[in-house]
C-alpha cells in the first residue's frame, strides 16, 4: 500500500515551498454555549436542519475539546440528512463530516494532541457543523497548523480520496494518463493536481454548460491536459487527445449511466475503472466486448470503507496526511473552489450546495 502511495508521489515536480498564513475563522467564546446545525429526522435539510445551542459534555479522561473553524458542506452530508447515505449517524446528529479545529483543552490521558493543535476527524460523521465539541481522542487526526485553513478543512474526504484512486488500482508512472468524469468536482480538482505533480496526464470531463469557457480555462489553470464535455466523449475527434498521450490505464467514474458507458471506450486493454459515486442515479452500463476482447477491470472505492480496513494501520494513513500536506505546501495541492458563509447563513450555503452546475464548494466559517 505505501509502495503504491510512493510511487504517485515519485514524479512530483519540486517547487519552492509556498507558505500560506491561514485565517482563522470566528468562532463563538469558549464560554458561550456552542451553536451547532442539528437535525432529528430525515428529510430534505433546508426543512430538517436547524442552528440551536448544544450541550458540551464533560471533559472525559480520553476526551479533547475542540473550536471549530471551518467545515465544508459535502454530497455525503446531504445524503446522510436526507437518510439515503449507507452510513446515518444516530437521531438527534449534528451534521457535517468534514472540517478543521483547533485544541482547547485535552483530558489527561490524551498524549498526542495538546491546545493549539488543529485537528481533522478520522471518519465521517463526526458532526463538524458547530463552533465547539468534545470528541475522543481516536475520532480526531492532528495537521500541521502551517497549511491554509480551507484547505485543512476539505482535507479529510476529497483529497484523500483522490489520492487513494491513483495510488491503489494500478501502478502508474510518470506518462501515463487517467481519464475521469465529474472533473470540477472535489475529488476531480485533486485528482488533477495529484496526478500532475506525480507527470500523470489527465483527461477530465465535464457536463456542457453555460460558463463551460470559464470552467475549462480553471481546470487548466490547476494543471488538466484534456479538458472534454460528455458530448465529446462520443466524437472522432477524442483520437486526436491519444497522438500525443497514451491511452489511459484508469478511470475514475462518479457519474454513471452514458458518461460511464463512452469513458470506458477509452480505457486501455486490461484497464481499470473506479466508481466512486453515482451522480446521475443510473446504473453502470458496460458493453460485453469490453470485458471478453479488453478484459478491462471495474472496482469500487469508499473513502470510509478504506479507513475502516486501515484502523490498525495508522502508519499508512500518516503516510498519505503527510503526503498532501507536502504537496499543499510546494503550492501543488490546493482547496476546491469554495464559497465562505458564517454560520448563520447555513440554510443559502445549504441550498447553493445542491444546485446543478455549481462548481464552488460552500464552506461554513465557525
Amino acid at each position: 500500500m505505501q509502495r503504491a502511495a510512493a510511487r504517485v508521489l515519485r514524479g512530483a515536480v519540486r517547487t519552492p515551498p509556498v507558505r500560506t498564513l491561514p485565517v482563522r475563522a470566528r468562532s463563538a467564546p469558549a464560554g458561550t454555549a456552542p451553536l451547532g446545525l442539528l437535525y432529528e429526522r430525515h428529510g430534505e435539510p433546508a426543512a430538517v436542519v436547524q442552528l440551536k445551542d448544544l450541550e458540551v459534555p464533560k471533559l472525559g479522561d480520553c476526551d479533547v475539546h475542540v473550536k471549530m473553524l471551518a467545515a465544508p458542506i459535502n454530497p455525503a452530508d446531504i445524503n446522510m440528512i436526507q437518510g439515503t447515505y449507507p452510513l446515518l449517524s444516530p437521531l438527534p446528529a449534528v451534521g457535517g463530516s468534514e472540517g478543521v479545529g483547533e485544541v482547547l483543552e485535552v483530558g489527561r490521558r490524551v498524549v498526542a494532541l495538546k491546545p493549539g493543535d488543529w485537528v481533522i476527524p478520522a471518519d465521517a460523521g463526526l458532526g463538524t457543523w458547530r463552533t465547539r465539541g468534545v470528541f475522543p481522542e481516536k475520532m480526531l487526526l492532528k495537521v500541521p497548523s502551517d497549511i491554509p485553513v480551507l484547505c485543512a478543512a476539505t482535507l479529510s474526504v476529497n483529497p484523500c480520496t483522490a489520492f487513494r484512486m491513483l495510488a491503489d488500482f494500478e501502478s502508474l508512472v510518470p506518462g501515463d494518463s487517467v481519464i475521469q468524469n465529474a472533473a470540477n468536482s472535489g475529488v476531480g480538482q485533486a485528482v488533477i493536481q495529484i496526478a500532475r505533480a506525480s507527470g500523470i496526464k489527465t483527461i477530465n470531463v465535464v457536463r456542457n454548460r453555460p460558463d463551460l469557457p470559464k470552467l475549462v480555462e480553471r481546470l487548466m489553470a490547476l494543471g488538466a491536459d484534456h479538458v472534454v464535455t460528455e458530448e465529446m466523449l462520443r466524437k472522432p475527434e477524442m483520437k486526436d487527445i491519444f497522438k500525443s498521450i497514451p491511452r489511459p490505464r484508469l478511470a475514475l467514474n462518479c457519474v454513471g449511466g452514458k458518461s460511464t458507458t463512452e469513458m470506458l471506450r477509452h480505457l486501455q486493454p486490461k484497464g481499470t475503472m473506479v466508481t466512486y459515486g453515482g451522480m446521475a442515479k443510473q446504473p453502470v452500463m458496460v458493453p460485453v466486448s469490453a470485458f471478453i476482447f479488453r478484459d478491462v477491470r471495474l472496482r469500487g472505492f469508499w473513502m470510509t470503507q478504506w479507513r475502516k480496513d486501515h484502523t490498525q494501520e495508522q502508519e499508512s494513513v500518516a503516510a498519505m496526511m503527510d503526503a498532501l500536506c507536502q504537496l499543499i505546501r510546494r503550492g501543488q495541492l490546493t482547496a476546491p473552489a469554495c464559497t465562505e458563509l458564517p454560520l448563520q447563513d447555513y440554510r443559502a450555503a445549504l441550498e447553493d450546495s445542491m444546485k446543478p452546475f455549481v462548481s464552488s464548494k460552500q464552506i461554513l466559517l465557525l
